[in-house]
């Protein structure tokens, strides 16, 4: 099977992956590639291996058991989307009783407040850039809150954030990822001194298993890292991605706010589904030879596995590029799965139901305010979204 160069498929590529995935999973599952960075590895696109590859054990989450070197863990720490069990089996354990149901239920009501305040500033106003104005200050806010770091260090985390997702220069991503570590280290440290306060950081300093484990210092840094930049990254673009399908697609958005007592939990699975905010899982490595029917992944090649392409396999869902809020998206893959299914879920979901109720509910004339076409993509694999999302109403 010949190497796929996806340089080669260029700029609509980025805007709309799909066809692309959609020729390649008729020639096979699972393909070796070339990313535009000209990195190779190997792409999973069929639904059915996909959910297989994540929860496969031969492949490995380490970058040392491939061989490999990835920077954030080199100068982070070993965050939990780079270890295997037993270590991810320990670091999970120990955080998720943080993000339980009930704990997140518990912040609707400070959610529901940032999104008012975010409305009515720009709500009188008649149009706005959506990312900036309600997309992103929202996930952002509440996962600061949450963690503990301070107001006034928000703007340069989303500038951080920003380039690590996807960087816009050769040495943003690095230049980024110091910075951040580096920030982090400090934040940590400020919090030990302080002593206890009712923020999440403070008490993964104080937590401790049944039997004594807690957290090490570059364990913490690389768990705040990952869940302030998974923790907003991806419901940010949950949101814009999920109203630019709605704007897209009037009819569903009238058939929405027509019920969205009714149709909003659906509607924003459908949302995950159909064009979610992350489009690939992060790299896993083969410890050993992988085969997809007639395809072997060789031990030692690094793996991708496409979220985005695996939910619009028509082998699992009818139709898959029809957007439809009434679909049953059970199985979808936007939030991954397996062990290392996001933690983040639960509260990316909350923030997004909130945010898409009360805009849909005080602007009930939203359109978009520039040509889908016009819309500036992000770059890479990882994030699936637009820069920005002019809208009107």
């Amino acid at each position: 099977m010949a190497v796929i160069e996806l340089g080669e498929y260029g700029a609509d590529f980025t805007a709309d992956p799909y066809p692309y995935y959609d020729k390649l999973r008729t020639q096979g599952p699972v393909h070796e590639v070339v990313g535009t960075g000209g990195e190779r590895f190997w792409l999973v696109v069929g639904h059915a291996e996909a959910r297989a590859a994540l929860t496969d054990p031969r492949l490995s989450k380490s970058a040392a058991r491939g061989g490999f070197e990835m920077l954030d863990e080199q100068v982070i720490g070993p965050h939990l989307l780079a270890v295997d069990p037993p270590d991810h089996t320990r670091l999970r354990s120990l955080v998720a009783r943080e993000f339980t149901a009930r704990r997140v239920e518990a912040l609707r009501p400070r959610v529901q407040a940032i999104t008012d305040g975010l409305l009515d500033a720009v709500v009188p106003a008649g149009r706005a850039d959506l990312v900036d104005a309600l997309a992103f200050p929202l996930p952002i806010t509440v996962i600061c809150e949450l963690l503990g770091v301070p107001a006034a260090d928000r703007d340069a985390f989303r500038a951080w954030s920003n380039e690590i997702v996807a960087p816009t220069a050769a040495n943003a991503e690095g230049e980024a990822v110091y910075a951040l570590g580096a920030y982090l280290t400090e934040l940590i440290e400020d919090k030990r001194r302080a002593g206890p306060a009712d923020d999440l950081l403070s008490a993964l300093l104080r937590t401790r298993a049944e039997d004594g484990d807690r957290l090490s210092a570059p364990e913490l840094r690389a768990l705040a890292y990952l869940l302030l930049i998974a923790g907003h990254e991806t419901t940010v673009n949950l949101i814009a991605n999920g109203v630019r399908a709605l704007l897209t697609h009037p009819d569903q958005l009238t058939l929405l706010q027509s019920d969205l007592d009714g149709l909003l939990d659906g509607a924003v699975e459908e949302m995950l589904r159909y064009d979610g905010p992350v489009e690939t899982g992060t790299f896993r490595f083969a410890t050993e030879p992988v085969a997809y029917g007639d395809t072997v992944v060789p031990a030692g090649a690094a793996v991708l596995v496409g979220l985005a392409a695996g939910s619009r396999d028509p082998a699992r869902f009818a139709d898959p590029d029809r957007f439809d809020i009434r679909r049953e998206p059970r199985g979808h893959l936007g939030f991954g799965h397996g062990i290392h299914f996001c933690l983040g879920a639960p509260l990316a979901r909350l923030e997004a139901k909130v945010a898409l109720r009360s805009l849909l509910t005080r602007c009930p004339g939203l359109a978009l305010d520039a040509e889908p076409g016009e819309l500036e993509w992000l770059p890479g694999l990882l994030i699936r979204g637009t820069r920005t999302l002019p809208v009107r109403w």
